[in-house]
């Protein structure tokens, strides 16, 4: 299991876990779609098929579509941004991101009839291009906008490793894989949490909590990114 797993790189993951877990419970509460993720969404959107919902199936539906075009347009940003190795690629995504959800949130507070639904599309998108734009940490595969995937895979290779008589870690060791998706799950759930008390009390503009954290973010991943330029610059 990989070891190096810088300081940055762990305060990255842990704060969009909680953007992550903050945004899936604001769009679940004030538009009943998940925005973070597609499994809940295909749940959702089937039960409004059976009860022939037809709005809240179109609902799920976008968010859904909306979520996978943003994280592949994470990627066709990256691609031209790669030209440049000085230009800061995630904190321009992350950039990116709080726009949307400010968009998302005045959307929402306008008096606009299908203003829910410019709300699932708008944070869907910034989701999305955060799933897409934050993928790995050292070595590791890690999403922060849903975490389905992550417990199969951690329960997967523990399972393995025991079945096939390798040496378990002795009591109190915490593998450092381990250690690092226990605490993105511990951020996803405190984001939902804190995300959902935030939109209960102050609707739509709730969510610019998750702005604020992601504005904070940004600040530190272009700070290391100039520290690193400079190191490079100077050897």
């Amino acid at each position: 299991m990989p070891t190096n797993i810088r300081l940055i790189d762990t305060y990255l993951s842990l704060g969009l876990a909680f953007v992550g877990g903050y945004g899936d419970a604001a769009s679940f509460v004030l538009a009943k779609t998940f925005t973070g993720h597609v499994t809940g969404n295909l749940v959702l959107g089937a039960i409004a098929v059976t009860a022939q919902d037809w709005r809240a199936m179109l609902g799920h539906l976008t968010a859904i579509v909306t979520f996978l075009l943003g994280t592949v347009l994470s990627i066709v940003i990256a691609r031209p941004l790669k030209a440049w190795p000085s230009w800061p690629l995630l904190p321009t995504i992350l950039g990116i991101e709080v726009i949307l959800m400010v968009t998302a949130a005045l959307a929402l507070a306008s008096g606009m009839a299908a203003r829910a639904e410019i709300f699932v599309i708008f944070l869907s998108l910034a989701l999305g291009l955060q799933n897409g734009a934050f993928g790995r940490v050292g070595g590791i595969s890690v999403h922060t906008t849903y975490l389905t995937g992550m417990i199969t895979t951690l329960v997967s290779t523990e399972a393995q490793k025991y079945a096939s008589g390798l040496p378990l870690a002795p009591p109190g060791a915490l593998d450092p894989t381990a250690g690092l998706l226990c605490r993105i799950w511990i951020a996803f759930a405190l984001g939902a949490g804190i995300g959902a008390a935030m939109v209960f009390h102050f609707k739509g503009f709730g969510i610019l909590g998750a702005a604020v954290l992601l504005i904070a973010l940004i600040l530190y991943t272009a700070k290391d990114s100039c520290t690193v330029l400079r190191l490079s610059l100077t050897t």
